[in-house]
């Protein structure tokens, strides 16, 4: 091969290169054309993304509807303390919690006479009183709040409460005389130191009395309430009677403070004392003008 053959030969190669190049150029374009960045196909480092401006948040404008609250988080509102609940003894109960409940009352001058193991209309009156008294739902059946109540003012009631054997002159296994056992009496017996209230045959309050003394005693036998005074003062002797049930003249069933403070040391003037406030102020409203009065020795 001479030298002209070889210079052709080299342009030749020179000239097919150029154009493998030019034609490589072409398909780039034309690939950059349909979307591939040419950084795909080079081993150029991929640039980081300019950072963004992060949009300013708008301030919420109010609305009407408030949010959903989850409802693990809601508060609901406390049940009306004014609400009763359902009843926990109620009228035709019968057994061992009403006649504790009646102890319970009885014990705070709401119940009384003789607990029973029956719900009847004394204890309805007794619940409603208690339950008014109170600020409660009057409703005469024991509800929650009215047990709660009645539990944080009064004891257990004990045994002898429970079997009527109640100290401090308001039980007596005296007999009751004859003339009490029918209608309304009350019922002074002079042995055994108290006065009963009795109406139908039940003994429904006993309370402790004291009579007068030797020069002037208290009569014996059959009366009747003549005429009550509730703030009575006597003109005789210039003294407080309240609640006085006057049954033999100037005598009467009432209230004395000198018997509450000095007990059977002294001695009335013929009428029946009792230390009893609540007791006496109770007994008060339920005797009625012309009820029997029964004095006797048992």
């Amino acid at each position: 091969m001479n030298l002209q053959n070889r210079d052709d030969g080299a342009m030749s190669r020179r000239v097919m290169g150029g154009a493998g190049v030019a034609r490589f150029l072409v398909v780039l374009v034309a690939v950059g054309g349909l979307g591939v960045g040419v950084a795909s196909w080079t081993a150029a480092p991929r640039l980081a993304a300019a950072p963004t401006a992060t949009p300013a948040v708008a301030s919420a404008s109010p609305s009407s509807q408030p949010a959903a609250v989850p409802a693990a988080q809601q508060i609901l509102p406390a049940a009306d303390p004014l609400t009763p609940d359902p009843a926990i003894l109620a009228p035709g109960d019968r057994g061992p919690r009403v006649r504790a409940l009646q102890a319970r009352l009885r014990q705070i001058g709401w119940y009384a006479g003789k607990v029973t193991n029956r719900y009847g209309p004394r204890t309805t009156t007794a619940v409603k009183g208690f339950q008014a008294k109170r600020k409660l739902p009057v409703l005469g059946y024991v509800d929650r709040a009215t047990i709660e109540r009645l539990r944080a003012m009064t004891h257990k009631p004990t045994r002898d409460e429970l079997a009527n054997r109640v100290p401090d002159g308001t039980w007596t296994t005296a007999r009751l005389d004859a003339r009490c056992r029918t209608g309304r009496a009350l019922c002074i017996d002079k042995s055994s130191r108290t006065v009963r209230w009795v109406v139908g045959g039940e003994v429904r309050k006993t309370m402790a009395v004291r009579f007068g003394a030797s020069y002037s005693p208290t009569r014996e036998g059959l009366f009747h309430v003549g005429w009550k005074s509730r703030d009575h003062v006597s003109k005789l002797y210039d003294s407080a009677m309240p609640f006085a049930m006057f049954f033999s003249g100037g005598q009467a069933v009432h209230y004395s403070s000198d018997f509450a403070a000095r007990g059977y040391s002294g001695a009335s003037h013929g009428c029946v004392n009792v230390r009893d406030y609540a007791g006496i102020k109770w007994l008060f409203d339920q005797v009625k003008v012309g009820d029997k009065v029964v004095v006797y020795w048992s």
